[in-house]
């Protein structure tokens, strides 16, 4: 069995420096910046997926790993929402990140089904938002395929990742995999990490997302603002 925590980390790696193009032109690119960069080389899956999207996630939320970060994430702005004050994006682009409180339903070791298939919960998220505008199409999901390994990635995780980007969750399904509210926010939360949300599709699946899940908008206005505060444009 892969490991799915370290498969969400990968996903939620910063996006390789000097990439440009499409996932079928960065073959090339990405295997000569793994060669100078093996630090990188844990981004290559998001590169890949399109779930980069074209930016990276700083520094300090990939540090707490992936499971925790979106946890952080989704508590931050939780904790936001409850202090009624409005959204607001920091200019400082790299604020300090903590993790979620070991007694809040946002810590990874509360989630009820277990940190492992919450991980793979937030991958599929990711991946079926990946998925809105129609980015993965037959002829990328080809390509992908080939082109995983430049990733390092187990087998296991190969073979879980094609299935996955071949047949993304529905909405229902992901809602149906929250246990809670805390998981309903981080849930959302990994979908906007995946996506930009800058052309209708992408806008549309994050409102219904919402919706299905329940989310307030004002909820949801907060996580918006503090996902912009960890991800950079690059330049």
């Amino acid at each position: 069995m892969f490991d799915p925590k370290k498969l969400l980390d990968d996903l939620l790696g910063s996006s390789v420096p000097g990439t440009t193009g499409t996932v079928r032109d960065k073959a090339a690119q990405v295997t000569q910046m793994a060669k100078d960069n093996p630090l990188a080389a844990g981004a290559i899956a998001a590169v890949l997926l399109g779930t980069g999207a074209g930016r990276q996630v700083t520094g300090t939320a990939i540090k707490l790993g992936g499971l925790a970060a979106i946890g952080g994430l989704a508590y931050k702005a939780y904790q936001n929402y409850q202090s009624g004050n409005k959204p607001q994006v920091e200019t400082q682009k790299q604020p300090e990140l903590l993790p979620p409180p070991s007694d809040t339903g946002f810590a990874p070791s509360q989630a009820p089904q277990g940190e492992d298939e919450f991980a793979i919960t937030l991958i599929r998220a990711m991946i079926s938002a990946a998925a809105a505008d129609g980015h993965i199409d037959d002829e990328e999901r080809r390509n992908i395929s080939g082109k995983l390994s430049l990733a390092g990635l187990d087998g296991e995780a190969q073979d879980f990742l094609n299935q996955e980007i071949a047949r993304p969750q529905s909405i229902d399904q992901l809602v149906a995999a929250a246990r809670s509210d805390a998981q309903k926010a981080e849930l959302y939360t990994a979908a906007r990490l995946a996506i930009n949300s800058d052309t209708r599709a992408e806008r549309g699946y994050l409102d219904q997302l919402a919706g299905r899940l329940g989310l307030p908008d004002a909820l949801v206005d907060h996580i918006e603002a503090t996902v912009e505060q960890v991800t950079v444009s690059p330049a």
